[in-house]
């Protein structure tokens, strides 16, 4: 079954609602970790802010033009309450935004829409940056 219209922009409106959370994930992170290195991983973690914030600009921009409306609930943020697991739950974020957008981009190629395609293989490229930094934070970590 073709993906119509109306799925692709509930489909980004889920997407849109996962930016959302990102920037709210990386704020209250940012102002809530501890330690010896607070200030390299509370710069790291706010510096990350400018990305996602770009990715819900275009996504908002794109459901419109699509003709839709965009979200203005984000997505869940996990509650957790010492830096490694924030920095776990940020990289299990950055995973599923990375498979979002592989099959958004998909998705977008079928339907003919190859500026959203671009743009979300775009996104991809960001999303996979953003969790191989976590990645090589975390495999630094001790305890």
């Amino acid at each position: 079954m073709a993906l119509t219209r109306d799925r692709l922009i509930e489909l980004l409106n889920q997407d849109l609602a996962s930016e959302y959370g990102a920037i709210i994930q990386y704020l209250t992170y940012a102002a809530r970790v501890t330690g010896p290195n607070r200030n390299e991983l509370s710069e790291f973690l706010r510096d990350e802010i400018a990305g996602e914030t770009a990715h819900a600009t275009f996504l908002s921009e794109k459901i419109v033009a699509l003709g839709g409306t965009p979200t203005t609930v984000p997505s869940p943020v996990p509650d957790v309450a010492d830096n490694k697991g924030m920095f776990e739950a940020v990289l299990t974020a950055e995973k599923a935004a990375v498979a979002r957008y592989i099959e958004r981009a998909r998705q977008a190629e079928e339907m003919g829409q190859k500026g959203l395609q671009v743009q979300l293989e775009d996104m991809v490229a960001d999303e996979t940056g953003h969790m191989e930094k976590v990645e090589l934070i975390l495999r630094g970590w001790r305890g």
